[in-house]
C-alpha cells in the first residue's frame, strides 16, 4: 500500500486521522507518517498487517474473534 493509497482509504471511509488511528490501534502521528511516506527523512513503509487491517475495516470487520463464521465477510467464503 502506498502513502497515497493509505490516505485515499482513510478519506474514502470519511475518517479523520485520529479516527483512523483509533480503528487501527495506532497513534495519530503514525497515521501522518504513513500518509507522508517518511519520518525525519527516512522512508516509512506501511506494514502488511496494517494494510490487511485497512481492508478488513473497509469490509466492515472491526473486531475478529478468530472465527471466520463471526465476520461480516463470511459470505465471500461460502459463495
Amino acid at each position: 500500500m502506498t502513502p497515497e493509497g493509505f490516505k485515499a482509504w482513510r478519506k474514502t471511509l470519511g475518517l479523520k486521522q485520529k479516527e483512523a488511528a483509533e480503528k487501527l490501534g495506532l497513534k495519530k502521528r503514525v497515521i501522518q507518517y504513513y500518509e507522508k511516506g517518511e519520518r525525519d527523512g527516512q522512508e516509512v513503509k506501511i506494514p502488511k498487517n496494517i494494510e490487511l487491517a485497512c481492508f478488513a475495516i473497509s469490509c466492515g470487520v472491526e473486531e475478529f474473534s478468530g472465527s471466520i463464521e463471526d465476520t461480516p465477510v463470511n459470505h465471500y467464503q461460502s459463495e
